[in-house]
């Protein structure tokens, strides 16, 4: 009898998607723990990471450690297949859609802070579409609309001012 074994080869890229995601996958955690005073209304702060990886390592590193965000955060906060996964998995793939084209914008007036907004505003409009065709069957969820994009503003530009200032330090 004899027994194969699959060698799967890691390589620098994988450990570094592992680590960033691990850390996405921190503030999640933590960030589920916050009080909110509007269900969907949060920081984002994972997203920081997010922001770093696509400025430091490119788009496609970035959509790991998004994707790998969601599912191992909805699984460590209870919500794996739950609403909750689907809304944030939904808002995280316009987000990252969005982030693939605003990387190619020139960067002199698109940052770190611009693409946070853009992928903000992009990740509570999925959220409500989808909430809008499949959970909330009726037009009165866009009377939200002004609240979410006001906090997405908010967080957008927080969210890309500390995204900015890691980036900055790092080049010290």
């Amino acid at each position: 009898m004899t027994t194969h074994t699959i060698e799967l080869q890691v390589t620098p890229a994988d450990r570094r998607v592992a680590r960033y995601a691990a850390a996405a996958i921190a503030l999640t955690v933590a960030e589920a723990a916050i009080p909110t005073p509007l269900p969907g209304i949060k920081p984002g702060l994972a997203n920081i990471v997010v922001l770093v990886v696509l400025a430091r390592h490119g788009w496609r590193e970035a959509a790991w450690v998004s994707l790998l965000r969601v599912v191992a955060g909805s699984l460590l906060v209870g919500q794996f297949l739950a609403p909750g996964f689907f809304l944030s998995l939904t808002g995280a793939l316009l987000s990252l859609g969005v982030l693939a084209v605003a990387m190619r914008l020139p960067a002199r007036w698109f940052g770190p802070v611009s693409q946070s907004i853009l992928a903000a505003f992009a990740h509570i409009g999925g959220q409500v579409l989808l909430a809008r065709l499949w959970l909330v069957p009726h037009d009165g969820v866009f009377y939200l609309v002004p609240v979410f994009a006001l906090f997405a503003l908010v967080f957008g530009v927080i969210n890309g001012l500390i995204a900015a200032r890691l980036l900055r330090e790092e080049k010290m």
